[in-house]
This record gives C-alpha cells, structure tokens and sequence, in this order.
C-alpha cells in the first residue's frame, strides 16, 4: 500500500512505502514488524499540503535570462545609447567586479553541494589496510614473543532510500534548485552593476554640464562686479550695487566650488565601480567630457508584461522556494526508517592469509527525540511561508518600478519642450540685461534677478535630460535587464 502527500506544489511529492510491501518481507520478523508499526504512524501524520504560490503577476518564470544569459550581449543592450565610453566601462566592470566574483563563488560553492549530495546516493565503498605488531616486553622472552599481524580489506556501506520516497532525491532536488538560484543572482548582479554605472555616468556627465555653465555664470558675474565696483569708486553709481554684484559673484564661486566637488565625487564612485585608477579613469572620461548619451531607437509607453518574467532575482526567489519545499519533504522523511546494507571483504594474517567476509542489512527508527523532528518539518513549513510571501512582495515591487520608471519617462517628455523654452526665454532677457548695465542704463537688480533664473533653467534642462535617461536605466532594471523589442506590447499594471 502507498500513502501520499504534496508540499509546496507538484515538485515536491512524497511517496511513502507502508509496512505490508513486499520489500519489508526479506527483513526480520522482529525488525519487520518495528517498520510496520513505524510505516503506519508515518502515514497518519502526514501534515496538510503547503499551497504553492500564486503570483498576481508574471504567471511563469520561463523566460530567457536577461541578454540571453550571455554577459556579451550585455553590450549590445547599451550600444543604443550610443556612447563608447559608458560601453568600456560597463565591460570593464562586468570583468574585474569583486561582487560578480563573490557570486560567482557561491555558484560553485552550490554546485559542490548538489555533486555532494547526488554522490551520497551511491554506496560508499573503502580500501583499507592494517599491520600490527604486539608483546609483553615485562615478561620472560620465551612466554611473549612478539606478534606480527597483517591485512587489507574493502569495506562498502549504502542507504537504501526506501522511506519517505527519496529522502535523498528531495535532498539533491533542494540542492539543484539552490543552484540555480546561485546562477540567477549572478545575472542579477550583473544587470544591477550596469545599471549603477550608467547611473553614475549620466549622473557625471549632467554635473560636468551644470559645472561648466556655473564656471561661465561665476566669470560673468565677476566680471560685472569688477565694472561696478569701477562705476562706485568713480561717483556713477550707488556702492549698494557694488555690494550686490560683489555678493553675487562670491554666491556662484561657491555654488561653481560646490558642484566641482561633486563632480569629483561621482569620479571616485565609478573608479570604485570599475575597478579603473582615477588617472586612467580620467583619462577615459575626458574624451566625452559633458556630453550626455543619446539613447537611440526606444520610445515606450507601455513595457511588455512578459518582460517581468526575465526578472533574475524574481526567479532565483522562485527556485529558493523550490529549494524550500524541498526541505520540508527532508524534514518529513527524517521521522521515517533508515535502513542501510553494509559489507566487507578481506585477508587477516598476511602472509598466511585467511579470508573474512561480513554483510547484512540494518534498520535505525527514531522512537523518541522530544519533538525534535516534527519541529524541523514546522521550521521549513514556516520559512516556506514566509519565502513565498516575500516572493510575492517582491513581485509587486517590480510591477510598481516598472511604472514608476515609465511614469517618469513621460513625465520627462511632457515637460522638455516647456523647459527648453523657459530656458532659451530667460538666457535671452538675460543677455538684454547685462547689456544694459554694461552702458549704463540698466538695473543691477533687475540683472541678478535674470541672472538667477537663467542657472535655475539651465539646471532644470540638464536635470530633466539627466532624469529621463536615468529612468531609462531605472526601466532597464526593473525588467530584469532590458526586453525584445519583438514582444507584444501589453500593459503592466499592478493586482
């Protein structure tokens, strides 16, 4: 007779023999009837099964890896943004990374385990070899000779998975999904890590913008003091006005020293992220210095709903689930029976040998442990639960980043054509005002004030082109790494 039950979903079936199977008769009696009794207290308590988890998004986790799995078309990804530099430092940071080197190695630090647990499903068979020598040296000679004894023998000992329907195969399914799991986190590290460069890189590029209009605004503003404070000392013109333009000229300084620093600021992070000196860095940044890439080919409103499901560490959380459940059937099966055939063959007695031979079967039940075991199956029952709450935490998360970054997309292109305007408007009625001023006619007030707008404008394009392509790197991420361009257009929308 069979008795059944499912945890966590179909893979993770457990199939238990009973006590009136035919592989119990070749037991003995006394031992047959331990594994009967024990078989049938097993059966009846079989805990409910864990439901598996129901995702309101991305139904299946069967999509391709991000780039196909395959770190070279990591390149061909940000080569529409058509940026040579970006290019070399996001392949330069997919190289040396010490985080793509740290998951790697939980990788094959996975991939020993499963090895180690599929070979536990074998005998485990030993050579062995022995030579002793032994005496009384306190007794007479002629009553304690010494003895020699020699020996070699090969010992094998094997677990008969019977109960709990592969406790070892529910342990090497927990280990290959652990594996698994390992490989997705590396993709996603790999996706993060681009994403953090680009990041980086238009968040350099946009300051090197900014900086070079304050350094600009800082020389005009001084300029207009030094003429100012000449027009006081002479008698034409108020020293108030000497102080303002005095006292505007040392607010961009400052404003021009500030923003430097923060340009050096993201220098420092991306040499931290490339792993590049900061001369050789330099030297790399210098050749696009202040110019933004131009992201080619992509107008989107909308984002495949399939492209959640190429999500790494959406599915690297699924197959822990996996691994999870698992656990529980291990835990299930580890109240059942052990049963385990040993043997051994040998010669004593070297080099008068005589043969030796052992074998025979041998059976373990667990009688009493305080709840031990019945605790561990609740353990892995609870952290399946919680597993699978968090995976669907995490899969309404990436709904919400996928719209945000789309929110913020449109948001950028409803309001550029505004902010170019509003910008080209106040350059140009600042240029009037400083003219003015410059022959006498002018209000120095009036100038400050333009002047004044002017940098919050030009702040405000470059902030506006640095915020759209950083929600295009936002939308990168949170689709596991970018899309197929060939995919049906569907809504993402959260449930």
């Amino acid at each position: 007779r069979i008795c059944s039950g499912t945890r966590a979903g179909s893979r993770s079936k457990i199939t238990r023999l009973s006590s009136k199977g035919k592989k119990m008769k070749s037991l003995p009696p006394v031992l047959g009837a331990l594994a009967a009794l024990w078989g049938f207290a097993a059966c009846t308590h079989i805990a409910a099964p864990l439901p598996p988890p129901v995702l309101a998004v991305a139904p299946s986790f069967a999509a391709p890896l991000p780039h196909a799995g395959n770190p070279a078309k990591l390149k061909d990804w940000w080569a529409s943004w058509g940026d040579s530099t970006l290019l070399e430092l996001i392949e330069r940071s997919q190289a040396q990374s010490s985080t793509l080197a740290a998951a790697a190695a939980r990788i094959a630090g996975a991939r020993a385990t499963l090895a180690s647990v599929g070979a536990s499903r074998w005998p485990n068979v030993s050579l062995g070899a022995h030579e002793t020598r032994s005496g009384a040296p306190d007794m007479p000679s002629n009553f304690a000779a010494p003895t020699q004894s020699r020996g070699v023998s090969v010992d094998a000992i094997w677990e008969l998975d019977l109960f709990g329907s592969g406790r070892q195969a529910l342990s090497a399914a927990a280990a290959s999904a652990r594996a698994d799991a390992r490989t997705l986190e590396w993709h996603d590290a790999r996706v993060t890590l681009a994403a953090d460069i680009a990041t980086g890189y238009v968040n350099l590029r946009s300051c090197e913008i900014l900086l070079i209009g304050f350094e600009r605004d800082s020389q005009s503003r001084a300029e207009t003091a030094r003429l100012i404070d000449l027009k006081a000392k002479a008698g034409f013109t108020a020293p108030a006005e000497a102080a303002l333009t005095e006292a505007s000229a040392a607010e961009a300084r400052a404003r021009t020293t500030q923003q430097r620093a923060s340009c050096e600021l993201e220098i420092k992070a991306l040499a931290t992220l490339t792993t590049f000196d900061e001369p050789t860095l330099r030297s790399k940044l210098a050749t696009r210095q202040a110019r933004m890439p131009v992201v080619r080919g992509w107008d989107l409103q909308r984002v495949p709903g399939a492209a959640l499901t190429q999500r790494p560490d959406l599915a690297a959380a699924l197959r822990e689930l996996d691994a999870i459940a698992s656990d529980i059937g291990v835990a299930d099966a580890d109240r059942l029976p052990r049963i385990t055939l040993s043997g051994a063959l040998g010669y004593v007695g070297l080099p008068d040998a005589g043969k030796t031979w052992s074998f025979g079967p041998a059976i373990s039940l667990p009688i009493f442990d305080a709840g031990r075991r019945a605790a561990a199956v609740n353990l892995a029952a609870s952290r399946y639960a919680e597993a699978s709450a968090q995976l669907q935490e995490r899969a309404s998360r990436a709904v919400r980043e996928v719209e945000e970054a789309l929110v913020r997309l449109a948001s950028a292109a409803a309001r550029e054509e505004d902010t170019r305007s509003a910008q080209k408007g106040f350059e140009a009625f600042a240029t009037a005002a400083e003219s003015k001023v410059r022959v006498g006619v002018g209000s120095v007030v009036e100038l400050e004030e333009a002047r004044r707008a002017v940098v919050a404008a030009q702040g405000a394009a470059v902030n506006l082109e640095r915020e759209r392509l950083t929600a295009w790197v936002s939308l990168y991420r949170a689709v596991g790494g970018g899309w197929e361009r060939e995919q049906t257009i569907t809504t993402i929308s959260a449930k």
